[in-house]
């Protein structure tokens, strides 16, 4: 998948650890993790996830540049649009557009519109308007979302995601097709980068990978990702809001 080697246990806890902190030492790290100061400092130095989305202060104390925690402080610097769900919500078609176009030129994104890039923000734009409509009694006052993720640091940190719905405690990554069926690729391209989104979010947050097939209608289901035992949940636009269901169970109230 181009992302490389998937981070170990330990560096996954130092990582998390820096993220929900405001700043730590890496004395402090080690004290809690019960390891010793060489461990960690080669993980602080040699990781990308702490060398490339963390950073040390002038007083040798270790941040996160992405927040383990609502609201995820710096996620903003890495998506072409990110806002709390009630600010999207309210938000005029056209404003969120340029809004969207310049962030993703902020964050490198390519936008040669010449296989409909633009119409495809539009879509999942309009899709997430309606699905979030459908949830009105739902508590969204927390919530987040991202449009156009792309952390893109290393050969080992490559995450690309259309849209991060960001809840208490999970991230559902949604990848949007315009269209009625999908491939064994898109599959694989739907969840080859959950992994990864579970380090930057932290072992907490239960990462949820799905499809949404925009031209299909009244369409919600798994399907298996080739070569794996793993299962993905595949929707129409018009039956996203299960997927969130399934998880909050806000239709049972």
């Amino acid at each position: 998948m181009g992302a490389g080697k998937k981070a170990d246990l330990i560096e996954r806890d130092i990582y998390s650890i820096i993220c929900k902190n405001n700043g730590i030492k890496a004395r402090e790290i080690a004290e809690k993790l019960s390891v010793s100061r060489k461990t960690v400092n080669r993980y602080l130095y040699l990781s990308p996830y702490m060398s490339q989305l963390c950073y040390m202060d002038k007083d040798n104390r270790w941040h996160g540049r992405i927040k383990q925690e609502l609201p995820h402080r710096g996620l903003r610097d890495f998506c072409g649009y990110f806002a709390g769900v009630s600010d999207f919500m309210a938000t005029d078609p056209e404003e969120w557009f340029e809004e969207l176009l310049e962030g993703c030129r902020d964050n490198g994104r390519n936008l040669n519109d010449t296989r409909g890039l633009f119409h495809s923000f539009k879509d999942s734009y309009d899709v997430m308007q309606k699905t979030f409509a459908l949830m009105e009694a739902v508590d969204k006052g927390k919530w987040e979302i991202a449009f156009e993720t792309r952390i893109k640091l290393s050969d080992r940190i490559r995450i690309y995601a259309d849209i991060l719905v960001l809840t208490e405690k999970n991230v559902f990554s949604i990848e949007f097709k315009m269209k009625d069926e999908t491939t064994d690729e898109e599959l694989l391209q739907c969840a080859k980068y959950a992994p990864y989104l579970e380090v930057i979010f932290g072992k907490e947050t239960d990462v949820i990978p799905a499809l949404c097939l925009t031209r299909a209608e009244d369409l919600y289901t798994y399907m298996e990702i080739p070569g794996t035992a793993g299962i993905v949940p595949v929707c129409s636009g018009d039956m996203l809001f299960n997927l969130f269901d399934e998880y909050l169970g806000f239709l049972e109230e």
